[in-house]
């Protein structure tokens, strides 16, 4: 398999109970986190189920999560995290100001900036 995803990126797929995953270092973080915050809140605006929206919110920060793990370290995820889930929470007070659309993309902008500043532009170098 040819490495497209950065010399530091492994290529090698992993089987587990029947699901092939990606090392953790070859899944791109940013475009899950602004998966996870604009598919949450869609989700939750769809359905009506708000818990459903949070179970996307927390599926995709768990998965990028493992990507910052792998290449970042502890302390970068920490602050990930800490973004990721705070612009979550932000975005609910600056709905109020600017708009629910307005607001999830600006923190998705954000977070999903963050995360390929510090991870995977590190992931394609």
């Amino acid at each position: 398999m040819k490495n497209t995803t950065g010399k530091n990126a492994p290529t090698a797929s992993v089987t587990r109970d029947g699901m092939t995953w990606l090392p953790a270092r070859a899944v791109h973080s940013a475009p899950v986190t602004a998966f996870g915050l604009i598919g949450g809140y869609l989700t939750a605006r769809e359905t009506g189920v708000r818990p459903l929206g949070g179970i996307v919110l927390a599926a995709a920060g768990v998965y990028a999560g493992r990507t910052w793990a792998a290449t970042a370290g502890a302390g970068t995820t920490a602050a990930l995290t800490a973004l990721y889930l705070g612009g979550f929470g932000a975005s609910h007070p600056l709905a109020k100001k600017i708009g629910a659309w307005p607001a999830v993309l600006s923190v998705t902008g954000v977070a999903a900036g963050a995360a390929w500043a510090l991870v995977d532009r590190r992931n394609d170098a």
